[in-house]
């Protein structure tokens, strides 16, 4: 019997599958969503809550705080209780928090939901990537777990629209509105999610053969034979989740890259992101609705950046695809910063190079975390590399207003490209080759469990 090929890999990619891409796509699309229509929001919240600067900074890193801090814990969790019991329990959150939005009168209040709303997509990072990634055959992981990534560009666009219309309408309290309009595609998400079955990887991890049988047959209408399901228990033998693992052996490195590599993309580009309307008026465009616009064609390009990607990453393979991408970031960032007085136009082409490398660069976020490690460590090695990342995204965000007061715009870009170049280098020494393995494969590390440790299947 061939042991590389299971029965999840010899599958076609078919109906679940796509239906399972959709579902787990809205966790992005949220994510994208939720980040990025604050920064529309702030205005009206500002106006009417009276943020003082130190409020509106708290306003703005709430959400982040609590996806690096719903990435750890549920992503521990995800691996000790199951894929299936926490892919709709969480949207419960997240859906109440946006809902409460509509009753914000003091500014902790704002703080709170943002807070909360962050661990609802933190823990969504963790789980929907598992599960997908434990569903999918080799020769389709990539690109589509690459295209779970664009979700987010989408789901930023999405806000970015959605904002420049409540805004141009006007009203009252328009602010409320926008941040509860998430409560929309999380009830969406939330009933579309019910009845997904759990992943029989997990299943096979914690020692339950005949739950993986009613999984399998659940999704792909066939129960697996004796054969086939004693294959796939070879490879998925049981573990218990010991968050520690990370830390220790072959799994710190591939830990610190993983977070490292995804902290160095976040780090320039949600401080870019977040303040695209303050940056481009140092190029001498117009700030207000005409900058949301702006916001919404470079959420765009970005997400055009993921397209030819998410297909090259299967083709040319996972490491020359990131390597090249941090080229891209770098290179641009430094044009920017070393001619911080250059035309308008030129400065579009260096942000549209910079946003079609990052969103190409992008992808790899949730291959690399799902593929390098193991069924019983998956959802808890993806929580720490989100967390990491949001730390990097976080300080980005706060440092690159005061730069732009303190060094000005070209040092500042400089620093960025400085990031990504840091990024090149981690990558050229550590990324590795994963295109087509499977996942027990790409995420091997010494030497296998003995046979003992088996599952038996009846």
């Amino acid at each position: 019997m061939d042991h590389t090929q299971s029965i999840i890999d010899r599958q076609p990619y078919g109906r679940f599958h796509r239906k399972l891409f959709l579902l787990s796509s809205g966790g992005p699309f949220l994510d994208g969503f939720i980040l990025s229509i604050i920064g529309v929001a702030i205005a009206g919240a500002d106006e009417d809550l009276g943020l003082t600067t130190f409020l509106e900074g708290m306003v703005g890193a709430a959400a982040l705080v609590g996806v690096l801090v719903g990435g750890v814990v549920f992503g521990w969790l995800t691996d000790r209780v199951g894929r299936q019991a926490m892919y709709t329990i969480h949207l419960v959150v997240l859906v109440v928090a946006s809902a409460l939005s509509l009753g914000v009168t003091e500014a902790w209040q704002l703080i709170a939901l943002r807070f909360v709303a962050g661990l609802a997509v933190g823990a969504d990072h963790t789980i929907a990537t598992a599960l997908l990634s434990e569903w999918l055959p080799s020769n389709r992981r990539g690109r589509t777990m690459g295209a779970l990534v664009a979700m987010w560009f989408v789901g930023a666009s999405t806000a970015y629209f959605v904002g420049y219309v409540v805004a141009s309408s006007g009203g009252d309290g328009a602010w409320r509105w926008m941040l509860a309009s998430a409560t929309v595609p999380g009830v969406l998400l939330l009933l579309g999610r019910l009845g997904t079955p759990e992943s029989p990887r997990w299943l096979l991890s914690h020692n339950r053969p005949e739950d993986a049988r009613e999984a399998i047959n659940t999704a792909f209408g066939r129960y697996p034979t004796d054969a086939e399901l004693t294959q796939l228990s070879e490879s998925e033998p049981p573990q218990s989740a010991r968050l520690s693992e990370l830390f220790k052996g072959g799994y710190l490195g591939r830990t610190l890259f993983a977070g490292g590599f995804w902290m160095c993309q976040v780090a320039p580009a949600f401080a870019i992101w977040t303040f695209y309307p303050v940056i481009l008026g140092e190029y001498g465009f117009e700030d207000g609705n005409t900058a949301l616009l702006w916001s919404v064609v470079v959420s765009l390009v970005t997400l055009a950046g993921c397209l030819p990607a998410i297909r090259w990453v299967d083709t040319y393979g996972r490491r020359p695809v990131i390597i090249w991408t941090f080229v891209g970031v770098a290179v641009s960032l430094a044009m920017l910063g070393l001619f911080p007085g250059m035309a308008a136009a030129l400065a579009i082409t260096m942000f549209v190079i910079n946003a079609l490398s990052l969103g190409g660069g992008n992808i790899l976020q949730y291959i690399y975390p799902t593929e390098l490690f193991p069924t019983h460590i998956r959802a808890s090695a993806m929580g720490v590399a989100s967390s990491i990342s949001r730390i990097g995204a976080a300080a980005g965000t706060y440092l690159l207003p005061l730069g732009l007061d303190t060094i000005g715009l070209g040092p500042s870009m400089l620093v960025g490209a400085g990031i990504a170049a840091v990024g090149t280098a981690m990558c050229v020494a550590w990324a590795p080759e994963t295109k087509g393995k499977p996942l027990h494969e790409s995420a091997a590390v010494g030497p296998r469990p003995t046979a003992p440790e088996t599952v038996k299947v009846p």
